[in-house]
């Protein structure tokens, strides 16, 4: 793969017009690979932008400890806290207080890590439904929105695990979910096509078909709202990200398949920054890429490995208003954590 490390310096949501080419910084020693805070892109002597923070694998991670019962348990049951960790994580979503939701399709189960109380739950189903898939999920108002590939549904569930109602046909294959302040869209890769939800689960209506226009998808996979009235899509098998309004009318696109900076392979997760910044994960280049509103390159982050800001087909990403960035790092068994350095 030829994938060129071409970066473009960033203020205040518009290109400063300074193209940079470079190498990559030079990866730390085993000692130092999760503990390199200083990690920086564009490297120096350019002004840095996104800073690699930490990396999230399982409960001790977040300062969860483990009681004296479970302690007991694991010394007489011979296993130990790591089987909590994250084996394949896929999806990363927050919630309005900025808590992260995890997704993993390995284990297929879902956790929820409450960062102000230190604790890391896990959720393997809902009541007695197991999940079989889990690959979206959303939380608004203490309820989670999962969306299972293989099970066609979308579940909405508590805190306590009880299910407020579940999603199926006309859905076929979700992968995708975002959430407004009224509605919840489902990303269905086998219709090609998204589909609206109140929060209560009432449908609303759906759009695009397959196809190659502006509009249409093949085989599309995550979705965000960006709290001004747009959906943005990335349209994976298409190599583009598509921004709708939220009635689901056409409004712009960006992107297109190739091996360079700029275009894509396959694109999976989508977020934004404060700024308005749109930061789409690609699972071949194993990296994110950063674009401004009018879909024009601002910086490249990450390649493959498994050192920070290494990855092994990513996929989730997720963006707290502090700008701190979730990406899920399937393969490296974790969830990577930036920031983005610029003044709201």
């Amino acid at each position: 793969m030829n994938l060129r490390h071409t970066l473009f310096l960033f203020g205040s949501g518009l290109a400063a017009g300074l193209i940079v080419s470079c190498v990559s910084p030079s990866k730390p020693t085993a000692q130092t690979q999760e503990s390199s805070s200083s990690k920086v892109w564009p490297p120096a002597p350019n002004e840095p932008r996104i800073a690699y923070v930490e990396s999230l694998r399982g409960p001790r991670d977040i300062g969860q400890m483990p009681s004296r019962f479970r302690t007991l348990e694991n010394w007489i049951t011979g296993e130990s806290a790591e089987n909590l960790n994250l084996p394949k994580p896929f999806a990363v979503a927050l919630d309005e207080k900025g808590n992260l939701c995890v997704t993993d399709t390995d284990a297929r189960l879902v956790c929820f890590l409450d960062f102000a109380r230190k604790n890391w739950r896990q959720y393997t189903g809902v009541g007695k439904m197991k999940f079989a898939s889990p690959v979206a999920i959303a939380r608004r108002n203490g309820i989670f929105f999962v969306a299972d590939s293989e099970l066609g549904k979308v579940f909405a569930f508590g805190d306590n695990d009880k299910l407020l109602f579940e999603l199926g046909a006309p859905l076929k294959r979700p992968v995708g979910l975002a959430i407004t302040a009224e509605s919840l869209f489902v990303v269905d890769s086998q219709a090609h096509a998204v589909l609206a939800y109140g929060l209560d689960g009432k449908f609303k209506f759906q759009f695009g078909h397959r196809g190659i226009g502006p509009g249409e998808f093949n085989f599309p996979t995550c979705a965000v709202a960006d709290g001004r009235g747009h959906l943005l899509v990335s349209d994976t098998m298409n190599f583009r990200v598509q921004t709708f309004d939220l009635n689901g009318n056409f409004v712009s696109q960006f992107g297109s398949n190739g091996d360079t900076s700029g275009h894509f392979s396959r694109p999976k997760g989508v977020a934004l920054d404060a700024e308005g910044h749109v930061y789409v994960v690609d699972a071949v280049f194993d990296n994110f890429q950063i674009f401004n509103g009018d879909g024009q390159l601002l910086l490249n982050v990450g390649e493959s490995g498994a050192a920070p800001g290494e990855f092994g087909v990513p996929n989730g990403i997720a963006i707290g208003e502090d700008n701190r960035i979730y990406v899920a790092d399937a393969f490296n068994h974790r969830v990577q954590v930036f920031k983005y350095l610029g003044q709201p």
